[in-house]
């Protein structure tokens, strides 16, 4: 722990200067943007060279990405209501290819998530041929306790076989899609078991019928309950979905289990609950070095972590979309043997200023 602060300390009296410098004679504030959960977060007003580059330059599709086992970013879509089919578009056209929303019109309009992608696909079809399979569309099913009441896109009081079979019919049409390319349960049931299996195996019908690839749950911070999901399971899951932050212990135990079977770890909140890691002098002078905001630097971070975590960004500003494909591509473009984003004191002394215990 010595060694790493002292690492951190050299870092921020060698950057110090040139980061005063900049920041004093652009006197630029910070500007806000609304994530995931519709909170404002605080993004860096400097832009980077690296930003204000085209972030059309996605070189492969999300389902060569996904095969290839890169890191990438989700754009989530929760809380944009009106505003949900303009801003994918832009995150599209930005060059966003992985799209994460929830048949759940409490906190998402899944049908403005389908407008949004095929009206990025028309506008970009003079310089740019973009297929349904070079999208990645994951949605989930919410089971009645997580809707408005009023608004439920189901009948509550049917099975809970054909609660999720309507769910997913809803979902292919919102989203103009005659297949999803990852379906989660948003939940597990509390303290029952048996439904929580019972959706699982309608999941698991619809990757049979090929109307599915993938499944997987989301708000499951108990490993003792993944575990038993997962070994119950005829069609495993494929991802787990979490708020990463401290009081869940940035989820390191199930980190690992994900690792060991190659479960895709997915992180919302990523920015909003280390907003105070993100505003320390140390890290801003890190990203400073690297060229990228606080923000993109997370986002790095967590795509470089051990068996890598795909993180959700939910901006709404187009130079925020612009910078989280930017980091994102670096990733996913370097070759084998290339030097990395982050070396490995940089990830510990990240681990460090967020108090993770264990990388």
């Amino acid at each position: 722990m010595e060694r790493l602060n002292n690492y951190c300390m050299g870092l921020l009296s060698t950057a110090l200067a040139l980061f005063l410098l900049v920041t004093v004679s652009s006197n630029l504030l910070h500007d806000t943007t609304t994530n995931k959960e519709g909170t404002k977060t605080l993004f860096s007003a400097i832009p980077t060279v690296s930003a204000m580059q085209s972030s059309s330059s996605l070189s492969s599709s999300a389902s060569r990405i996904v095969a290839s086992g890169k890191p990438y970013i989700l754009y989530g879509t929760a809380w944009k209501k009106e505003e949900t089919a303009r801003l994918v578009q832009e995150a599209v056209e930005s060059g966003f290819r992985f799209i994460d929303t929830a048949c759940q019109p409490k906190h998402y309009n899944e049908a403005g998530v389908g407008q949004g992608w095929t009206n990025a696909v028309a506008a970009l079809s003079a310089k740019q041929q973009l297929k349904r399979s070079d999208l990645y569309l994951q949605t989930k099913f919410t089971p009645p306790q997580g809707q408005d009441p009023n608004n439920i896109p189901y009948d509550p009081s049917s099975t809970i076989e054909n609660q999720v079979t309507k769910s997913l019919e809803t979902s292919l049409s919102n989203l103009r899609t005659t297949y999803l390319d990852a379906l989660l349960l948003h939940g597990p049931y509390n303290n029952d078991k048996d439904d929580t299996m019972k959706v699982w195996r309608t999941f698991e019908s619809f990757v049979k019928n090929e109307q599915v690839l993938k499944l997987g749950i989301s708000n499951c911070y108990d490993l003792p309950t993944f575990q038993y999901l997962y070994e119950t399971s005829t069609i495993k899951p494929s991802i787990l979905q979490n708020r990463f932050y401290s009081e869940s212990n940035f989820d390191v135990k199930l980190r690992q289990y994900c690792k060991e079977k190659n479960v895709t770890y997915q992180s919302f909140w990523t920015l909003t609950a280390n907003i105070k890691a993100l505003d320390t002098t140390e890290l801003k002078q890190l990203a400073f070095k690297k060229g990228l905001s606080p923000q993109t630097l997370m986002y790095a971070f967590m795509m470089s972590l051990d068996g890598h975590v795909t993180p959700l960004s939910g901006t709404t500003d187009k130079m925020h979309m612009a910078q989280d494909v930017e980091v994102m591509n670096r990733i996913i473009e370097k070759n084998e043997g290339e030097e990395k984003i982050l070396k490995e004191d940089e990830m510990k002394c990240m681990a460090n200023i967020l108090g993770i215990p264990d990388l």
